[in-house]
This record gives C-alpha cells, sequence and structure tokens, in this order.
C-alpha cells in the first residue's frame, strides 16, 4: 500500500509516523471500539439514549469502526461544487413539496443554536435543518467545555438549557511536562516542570542560559521606545521571528517554544503573532517594560479575553449539541414526517435563492437534487462554502466570504486497560505530530482516559496557506496511519516505545475545518482599525441570513462556541425585524 505521510519541510516539523514502523503497537489485537470521528457526533438514537457519556467515548454496542464526519461522501459534494463540477451531472432539481418557515444549512452548534432560537419568537413555525455529515454536531475538540467571557445571548441560552457556570477561580490546565522529543532534539527526554526544570533539558549550555533568561529576566528588547511602538513592533512578529530575530536566541530555543500556541491557537509559533505571545504571557517580554493589567489594541479578540472579568460558564460541545437537539426533537427520531422541526442528515445543501415571496433552499439526497420552499434561511455553515451556494451574492460580500479562514484541528481520545503505570499528567510534546498529551485519574478497574491533540497547520507558510495545505495532507492521511502515531507516542510518552499499552478504545476526531482562525497580527494588517471583511461577510441578503462561528472574527466574541451561538442569534433577529 502506497501512503502520504504529512509532509515536513525540515527535521523538527511534526509528521505522522509510517505504517510499516510499528509492528509492536497492538495494532493488530481486536480491541473494544475504533472510531474515527471527524466531528462531535450524536445520533438520533444517542439523542432518545442520552447520547455520549461523559468520558466522550460511545457506547460500545455500536460497531467496532466506523467513519463520520469530514469522510470523503461528507465532502464529496461540497468539493464538487466548489471545483465546478457539480452541476455537470447532478440534473434539474426536483421539489419536494415541502415548505418551511425556516430552513438551516448547518448542524452545527451555530444552526442548532439558529433553529432553537427561531423557535424562542415563533414557537408554531416549521423547521428544517439540512447538514452534509450523517451525524448532527460540529467542529471543536470534544473536551473543550470552558466558555471564558461569554456574550449576552451565549450566557442566556446557557441558563435555559441549564448549563452551570464554570468553578469560582478556575484556571486552564497547566503542563505537568514537556516531551523534548525525537523530531526536535533526536531523542525523547520527558522533563517534568519542577524546580530547575530548565537545566534538565536536552539543550546545549549557550541554549539553557537563553532559555532561563527568557523566564526569569529577559531585557527591553526595543530602549528607548514608547509602549506604543513597542507594541506596533511586536505586532509585526510572529513570536518564532521575535525569538529569533530580536532575542537572537539558539535555533534550540526557538524549537523548544515552538509548540506552545498548539493546543489553544490550533498553530505554532511560526504563525502566532509575537504581541499575541505576550498577552499570552510567553516568555521573553517582561522586560519590555508594558502595562500587563490591559491588552493592547493589536490583541486578537481571543487573547483579549484574558483581562476579561466576566466569570466563564461550562459547556461541553457534545453535551450542548445534545441539549439543543433534545429541545428541537422531542421523539428521537431527526426527520419524521409531520414533525414541526426536522434535521435531515447526509443532505448537502447546493443552492440558496431568494426568490422575493419566498426562498428555495436545494440538497442532494445522494441521488438528486431536492428543493423546498422556505420563509427565512439561515447558513450556518463554514463562509468560504457559502459563495458556491447563493452565486447571486454581491462581489464585495463573496470576496469578504471566501477570506475566512479555518484551522484543521484533530483530538483522539484513547481508553487504556488497567492496571497500568499510569499518572495523571498533562504533557507538551515539543514537535512530534500530537502536540499536547493528557492522562487522566485511574478509574475504579485502573482502566484510564488518555486524550492528545493536534493542530496539522503548516504553521511556516501562515494561517491561509498553511491550513489549505494541512487539510491536503489529511485528506490524504490513512486514518490508521493516525491510530498508530497515537499508539506511538502514548508508548513513548509511559517510558514503553514499541509496545502494546492495552488500548482498549480508539476514538479519532479529525475537522479539516475546525476552528475560526480570527483576525490576528502580523497576517491581518487592517487589524485593529478595520474594516473587517466579516462585517461584510455576514450581511443578510434578502430572507438570507449568515451565522456560523466565522461571522463573529474580528471584534466578535473570541471563543468558537461563543462566536457561533451570538451569530445564530444575531441572524435571527435581522430575519425577525426584515418580516
Amino acid at each position: 500500500m502506497f501512503l502520504v505521510p504529512l509532509r515536513a519541510t525540515e527535521r523538527h516539523s511534526a509528521a505522522l509516523p509510517r505504517i510499516g514502523d510499528m509492528d509492536d503497537l497492538g495494532m493488530d489485537r481486536a480491541i473494544s471500539r475504533r472510531d474515527f470521528f471527524d466531528g462531535i457526533a450524536v445520533t438520533a438514537a444517542g439523542c432518545a439514549a442520552g447520547g455520549y457519556a461523559s468520558t466522550g467515548i460511545p457506547s460500545l454496542a455500536e460497531p467496532p469502526f466506523r467513519l463520520l464526519g469530514d469522510t470523503a461522501q461528507a465532502l464529496a459534494v461540497p468539493h464538487a461544487l466548489r471545483d465546478g463540477r457539480f452541476w455537470r451531472y447532478a440534473g434539474p432539481p426536483a421539489h419536494t413539496g415541502e415548505t418551511y418557515d425556516l430552513v438551516v444549512a448547518g448542524g452545527g452548534v451555530s444552526g442548532l443554536s439558529a433553529a432553537h432560537e427561531w423557535l424562542r419568537g415563533h414557537p408554531g413555525s416549521r423547521v428544517l435543518v439540512l447538514d452534509n455529515r450523517d451525524e448532527v454536531g460540529g467542529p471543536g475538540p470534544e473536551s473543550s467545555g470552558e466558555i471564558r467571557s461569554p456574550s449576552p445571548e451565549t450566557e442566556d441560552l446557557l441558563d435555559r438549557l441549564g448549563f452551570p457556570p464554570a468553578p469560582p477561580h478556575h484556571q486552564p490546565a497547566a503542563y505537568d511536562g514537556v516531551m523534548c522529543d525525537a523530531e526536535t532534539f533526536g531523542a525523547d527526554r520527558l522533563v517534568e516542570l519542577g524546580q530547575d526544570w530548565i537545566g534538565g533539558l536536552p539543550l546545549g549550555e549557550r541554549a539553557r542560559r537563553e532559555l532561563r533568561t527568557l523566564h526569569e529576566d529577559p531585557p527591553d528588547w526595543f530602549p528607548g521606545l514608547p509602549a506604543e511602538d513597542k507594541q506596533e513592533r511586536l505586532a509585526g512578529l510572529t513570536y518564532s521571528r521575535f525569538l529569533l530575530e530580536i532575542c537572537r536566541v539558539h535555533p534550540d530555543v526557538e524549537r523548544f517554544c515552538r509548540s506552545l500556541p498548539s493546543r489553544e491557537w490550533a498553530c505554532d509559533a511560526r504563525a502566532f503573532g509575537a504581541i499575541d505571545a505576550w498577552g499570552q504571557g510567553y516568555p521573553g517580554f517582561r522586560g519590555l517594560g508594558l502595562d500587563g493589567g490591559k491588552p493592547s489594541r493589536f490583541n486578537a479578540a481571543g487573547v483579549r479575553r484574558r483581562w476579561d472579568e466576566r466569570p466563564a460558564r461550562h459547556a461541553p460541545g457534545p453535551a450542548l449539541v445534545r441539549a439543543l437537539t433534545g429541545r428541537l426533537i422531542h421523539d428521537g427520531e431527526l426527520d419524521r414526517p409531520g414533525n414541526r422541526v426536522r434535521v435531515r442528515l447526509s443532505s448537502p445543501v447546493v443552492l440558496a435563492r431568494d426568490e422575493g415571496p419566498a426562498a428555495v433552499v436545494g440538497y442532494f439526497d445522494g441521488h438528486e437534487v431536492r428543493t423546498v420552499t422556505a420563509g427565512a434561511v439561515i447558513l450556518a455553515c463554514p463562509h468560504a462554502f457559502i459563495p458556491y451556494l447563493v452565486p447571486d451574492l454581491p462581489a464585495d460580500q463573496r470576496q469578504a466570504l471566501r477570506a475566512a479562514v479555518r484551522l484543521p484541528v484533530l483530538e483522539a481520545v484513547v481508553r487504556l486497560r488497567g492496571p497500568g503505570p499510569w499518572r495523571a499528567g498533562r504533557t507538551r510534546w515539543t514537535g512530534a505530530y500530537w502536540c499536547v498529551s493528557e492522562l487522566g485519574a485511574p478509574a475504579a478497574d485502573g482502566s484510564v482516559t488518555a486524550r492528545l491533540y493536534a493542530a496539522p497547520c503548516r504553521s511556516e507558510l501562515g494561517p491561509r496557506a498553511g491550513a489549505a495545505a494541512a487539510r491536503w495532507e489529511l485528506l490524504r492521511t490513512p486514518f490508521e496511519q493516525l491510530e498508530r502515531s497515537v499508539r506511538d507516542q502514548l508508548a513513548r510518552l509511559l517510558g514503553r516505545a514499541g509496545s502494546d499499552l492495552g488500548v482498549e478504545a480508539v476514538t479519532v476526531h479529525r475537522w479539516g475545518h475546525g476552528v475560526a482562525a480570527g483576525y490576528r497580527r502580523p497576517w491581518d494588517a487592517f487589524h485593529p482599525g478595520g474594516p473587517y471583511p466579516a462585517d461584510t461577510a455576514r450581511r443578510r441578503f434578502g430572507r438570507i441570513a449568515i451565522a456560523g462561528s466565522d461571522a463573529g472574527a474580528g471584534t466578535g466574541p473570541a471563543d468558537s462556541t461563543d462566536a457561533a451561538i451570538t451569530a445564530a442569534c444575531r441572524a435571527v433577529r435581522e430575519l425577525a425585524a426584515a418580516r
């Protein structure tokens, strides 16, 4: 079999191991669960039975292997539309005879929130939600549940759905150790972040000395400049360039720091701005004398939330999707004829037209294009796809929609049978494919749930080109290769490289269009003054309104879930005001 590994441009770039490299990792042993999800998933049966367990691993009664989400089947129609091939073979649309008050394109958090919000104001409405995947849900790491600085719309929705505030004084989990991995330094060394941890790093004397200086006593790199000018200098640099060109550190120092933003920001330091690295508290900035009591005007919206004192909310993605679906569907059947709210899966939307008295929405049912009539339409899908659905949009709006950048992310959830050498902890990897690994506390039977996260963006190319390159490589990467890489890194973490760890279940979530990048310096020179492309992109077009987390870029909410909910509520308000 010919396999195409993720491309590495240098020795220190993350790449997946080849399938033939690891014959002793237990890949040939039968396990109780092996799933690959390309999105947060809740089946119709799951809606009725309660969906996911708290571990994030679905019921073991289901088949042992499934491909869900951004599979070839789910992407076939969107890619054919993008490439101009779809309408050559699709044939003329056929009307179903169905009429709805609202049709929503997109069954993720934004689309479900839009349907829920619409029904609050119009409780007797007929609503149809269409999605190209065969599961309800949307992109985002399954274990993430904290929404920091939520908008009023998000606060209101979570209150109505019964989600609690985050615990008081809750802080994001810190790392317990750093794996200076073979991908970066030629051999693995796990260093616990205790006293004098820098002395234990596999770095030369110069690199250790410079890293210690960055952490403990960095100088003023821009002496004599006023604070505003210093911030503007940082806004023109990535964190990698700041370290290499301004601090002039040894390259091993930059390589050690490279994955610092990967887990939270879906890119590494080569695509992450220095001004945002300052805002995140990364090493190297203390000597600049900048006011840490307030954000810089150049900071991205997601970084500015660190200064917001509003309490966070706790709403894990699957639980939020389950709660919204439960409010919309009361009998467990998503597309039952006669229901006022229907959710139709494996039905990618291919057209949306405002025809004056009503709108028309078309979707592909696997055989032909079917159309429905709608009083209003909300497009809660990635913005870059919308111009292919609504070709009559103004040119400036089409251009702004295509400008949206979404970064790919992956999450793996692994259940390891006990007893074993497990110790709970959170580890950052310096250059391996999976940038963060987390081991939970052992359960009563000694088993442990491990989570790994990857940010495959080719950051050396910048967010836009890097995300596109990563998506292309992900589509060519076999799922078996991803599973082997998960097993490999867990075995290395536990000091059992090449061994079978006793894996009982594997779930890999892959989102090619995972999280909205938002606007960040140095890539978006119009930030912070604007005008922002998202403001143009999300304009209402007759009976068609636009939602989705891309609509929150720029000055909007910083959190993707928060942005998705806020955009949904805004789209409903716009349509209601135009009636």
